[in-house]
């Protein structure tokens, strides 16, 4: 038996790795995580598997869905919005699957900020503008942020910035942000429900973001973007694909 923890993609059902639809279809046990998960996806269980949404569950309660999967025999399939190495409460399943004694497996799928990005039709490293990109998401009633990790702080490094978990502080990232060094005409963009049919996707500045967000009543299930990557124009070329790079002969 295994538990499988599946990158279940950032909203649209199509957005699912090959090998995750696959395991979905003969896993015996779903346990998915709340009213984020497409109900298209979830048409993909077998039909006399026990599907478990998680979302009223406690992490104990998680864990002993596992458990009670691994003593019947039956595989998992675990699925977890976007991919499982973001913000998907991961570590702490597998340390007690670890300490149970139970296999697992991860299968990575479509992170919520790649779907952002494509919404924006947008690349977050661009050469010359910006080859740096800090995931982050900001403490509100959720885990205290680490030491050095204050948006302040990130700020500081003046790449492409990505909060999730963050569109109903909006007006505290602002400011703390300005705060850090980006400047109000900085360009930002919102993608909510990135992929869903009811995707809405905002363009502004750092200066008008907020009162956008507002109009559009966005306060939750988005991927915030800072960074002059989501203006830029007249940059030079890549010199991975460069005659330059050709002519001396690096292949």
């Amino acid at each position: 038996m295994t538990v499988y923890f599946i990158g279940a993609g950032p909203g649209a059902a199509d957005l699912i790795t090959v090998r995750g639809q696959r395991l979905i279809e003969r896993c015996q046990t779903c346990l998915y995580a709340g009213s984020i998960m497409p109900d298209d996806l979830l048409s993909l269980c077998p039909a006399d598997a026990k599907i478990v949404d998680t979302g009223p569950l406690t992490l104990e309660q998680i864990v002993e869905e596992l458990a009670t999967a691994d003593g019947k025999g039956h595989d998992v399939a675990r699925l977890h919005s976007g991919d499982p190495s973001l913000y998907s409460a991961l570590a702490e399943q597998c340390r007690r699957l670890d300490a149970l004694g139970i296999g697992y497996e991860i299968v990575p799928g479509v992170p919520a900020f790649a779907a952002a990005a494509a919404a924006l039709n947008r690349e977050l490293t661009v050469p010359g503008v910006a080859q740096t990109v800090t995931l982050t998401r900001i403490a509100t009633l959720s885990t205290a942020m680490p030491p050095g990790e204050d948006l302040p702080t990130l700020a500081q490094s003046g790449g492409t910035l990505v909060l999730h978990l963050a569109a109903a502080q909006i007006d505290t990232i602002v400011e703390q942000l300005r705060t850090g060094g980006y400047k109000p005409e900085t360009p930002s963009a919102v993608v909510a429900f990135a992929s869903w049919p009811q995707q809405i996707t905002l363009r502004g500045t750092l200066e008008t973001i907020a009162d956008q967000m507002r109009e559009a009543a966005i306060t939750k299930t988005a991927v915030i973007i800072i960074g002059n990557v989501l203006n830029a124009e007249g940059f030079k070329d890549s010199y991975l694909y460069s005659k330059a790079r050709r002519a001396k002969g690096q292949h």
